[in-house]
């Protein structure tokens, strides 16, 4: 099998990915970041080379200097990184300066165009990742009842819109009322938000999506055990995430925790 890059980022999704890769018989080599990336990278990939952000040659040699054609982004920088405190070096440079819109988004996509012209095709993680992107199903003991299906349903359609709208990808609904939509405060805050006004009793669904046309590329919605603490603490019923766009950061730990607190955690298709 051929071996596979990964440009390792912040997080647990690197470490996941470098595992999940090599347990499929891949050879792993990643491009990780100083001051971002866990040191861990170093055990859980083949082989590493620590590199600092800003500098794409640097990047790309990693890659190329190896034979690597194919390679993954994995996990995030924190943003204030990507504007600030950057050593560019000039082919960076001159990639930024194309840029009329300077986002995450268009960072990385141009990132990914750059590698391209080096013969380094960035990918879609999702097929390396297994049971961690789950298909639908109940994924818990538990399984919603005919009213929280409904809510799911609901809320599924608000979800899409807001992530449409590139509001947020999260929304938190109760009998068919919206109570908090994902803003700029991030998902766990949202279902925080949500679980209060539902009420003493809680019972509030959750629903987190992708977004229309999203580059997996570059973002996958994730859920940790940061999130079901934060339902736990909002006292949510039910978390419904889309099948096949959804990665669970450490499977096994969150459906345990999940079922300890009651929680139901549904993956569903969206048409």
């Amino acid at each position: 099998m051929e071996p596979l890059g990964i440009i390792a980022g912040n997080g647990e999704f690197p470490l996941i990915l470098a595992r999940a890769a090599r347990q499929q018989g891949c050879r792993v080599i990643a491009a990780a970041f100083t001051g971002e990336t866990q040191p861990a990278i170093e055990q859980a990939a083949d082989e590493i080379e620590w590199v600092r952000l800003g500098q794409l040659n640097k990047l790309s040699e990693v890659f190329t200097s190896r034979g690597i054609k194919r390679a993954v982004m994995a996990g995030g920088i924190t943003p204030a990184n990507l504007f600030k405190n950057l050593s560019l070096d000039l082919r960076m440079i001159a990639v930024a300066a194309k840029l009329k819109v300077r986002n995450a988004e268009t960072i990385f996509g141009a990132i990914a165009d750059e590698l391209g012209k080096d013969g380094v095709a960035l990918l879609d993680p999702r097929p390396f990742l297994g049971a961690a992107v789950p298909a639908a199903g109940n994924l818990t003991r538990g399984k919603p009842d005919k009213d929280q299906q409904a809510d799911i349903a609901f809320g599924l359609k608000i979800a899409k819109e807001i992530s449409r709208l590139d509001i947020g990808q999260t929304v938190v609904v109760k009998q068919g009322t919206v109570l908090a939509v994902e803003g700029f405060e991030g998902t766990d805050a949202c279902i925080r938000r949500g679980g209060e006004l539902a009420g003493e009793k809680g019972g509030a669904i959750v629903v987190k999506v992708s977004k229309p046309n999203q580059d997996f590329r570059f973002d996958i919605p994730c859920i940790g055990l940061k999130t079901i603490e934060s339902c736990a603490a909002g006292k949510i019923a039910v978390l419904a995430i889309e099948a096949g766009s959804s990665l669970l950061l450490g499977r096994e730990e969150i459906l345990k925790t999940a079922d300890r607190q009651d929680l139901r955690v549904v993956c569903v298709e969206v048409k």
